[in-house]
């Protein structure tokens, strides 16, 4: 498709602090708030827009150029686009890639996603990673601060938000061949796609459950294992679900948790959770395997993690991976039953493979139960 570039109006970007950054305007006209965070990777900007762990949430991408591979249908994590708003240096109006069915102003307008250009990022990413996380505001429908400060004013903290009821499933539904050899229930906490795509592939069928779901019904469909899946907001306000996944867990079946579900089993086992100084978002953050000894470039986004002090003391709890930029916690499991759990993406829709193994771990200990 021939690029093509227009004349675009002002945007502002205002940060919970005061700062101001001016740019352009992209996708919708209009204004947005939440929590400011950027992503570290290079590329997969249409998974990102799309996964159900952003929600309620502002990115910072830091690759220059954004949208200049357009938008292909089946590469998305979740029905609709999830970020609330995103600034870029470089927003591409054109594509040029054959696969591709629309530019990526055409899907934030569909969407109704607000963005801004033109803007410094490799400034604003510096600004966030010292002053830490904040909520912000984009507009580029007003220029008024005054008015802007007093709309951010009224939006909630991330820190004690429960947000994973906005994204998860409704309904129970089934994916997968209804003979295939293992049987597998999900907590849909706002599941990534791909992370049911690889459970399928795995000759798994899959029965996703809405997050209020009680230990007691998924268990009675009797599955061979649960997986506890990824999704937003802050864990240490979800008390109903981490006493369910306590009693999950109490009944022996295999556990694989993931990002939000990682952090809801650390919680179920007496583990504290906590708001990060910028989180971890990326493709390329480098996680230590300490069972193995191998290392491993993993895909990550999340704001919260698990105390390592009290998951140190656990002794019914072994630390499997941590970060090696921060020695934070990356993974645990139980001692005594087939339950394990990583803070990292897996399924890595962007990012690299290295991680993909866990899958075939989580169906090893479904093998060894039913045996």
């Amino acid at each position: 498709m021939q690029l093509k570039y227009q004349a675009r109006p002002k945007a502002i970007l205002l940060l919970e602090d005061g700062k101001i950054f001016e740019g352009k305007a992209a996708g919708k006209i209009g204004t947005t708030t939440g929590e400011i965070c950027f992503n570290t990777g290079m590329t997969g900007y249409q998974e990102i827009f799309t996964d159900p762990s952003y929600f309620g949430q502002i990115i910072v991408m830091n690759n220059v150029h954004v949208g200049n591979y357009g938008i292909e249908a089946s590469e998305v994590e979740s029905d609709s686009i999830k970020i609330a708003g995103m600034i870029c240096k470089k927003f591409n109006d054109g594509f040029s890639r054959k696969r591709a069915q629309m530019s990526l102003q055409e899907y934030f307008e569909q969407n109704g996603t607000v963005a801004i250009s033109d803007v410094d990022t490799r400034a604003i990413v510096r600004y966030i990673r010292d002053k830490g996380a904040m909520n912000c505001i984009i507009s580029s429908e007003t220029t008024d601060i005054e008015k802007l400060k007093a709309q951010l004013a009224k939006v909630p903290s991330m820190q004690g938000l429960e947000l994973s009821s906005k994204v998860s499933t409704t309904k129970p539904y089934k994916l997968g061949n209804e003979n295939a050899t293992y049987k597998v229930a999900v907590m849909d906490y706002g599941v990534k796609k791909n992370i049911l795509r690889l459970l399928v592939e795995r000759d798994c069928q899959l029965e996703v459950f809405p997050m209020k779901t009680t230990a007691r019904e998924v268990l009675a469909s009797n599955p061979d294992g649960i997986m506890l899946g990824n999704g937003p907001g802050d864990p240490g306000v979800m008390r109903d679900e981490i006493n369910e996944i306590k009693a999950m867990v109490n009944s022996g079946k295999p556990v694989f948790g993931i990002c939000l579900g990682h952090q809801l089993l650390a919680e179920s086992q007496g583990i504290s959770t906590y708001k990060m100084h910028a989180g971890h978002r990326g493709i390329n953050h480098p996680v230590k395997n300490l069972i193995t000894g191998k290392c491993e470039i993993t895909s990550q986004n999340h704001g919260f993690s698990v105390n390592a002090e009290e998951i140190r003391k656990n002794e019914a709890l072994e630390i499997t991976h941590i970060n090696l930029n921060d020695q934070t916690i990356e993974g645990f499991r139980l001692k005594n039953k087939p339950v394990f759990s990583v803070q990292h993406h897996p399924e890595a829709n962007p990012g690299p493979y290295d991680s993909r193994y866990l899958f075939d771990d989580f169906i090893a200990n479904i093998k060894a139960s039913k045996h």
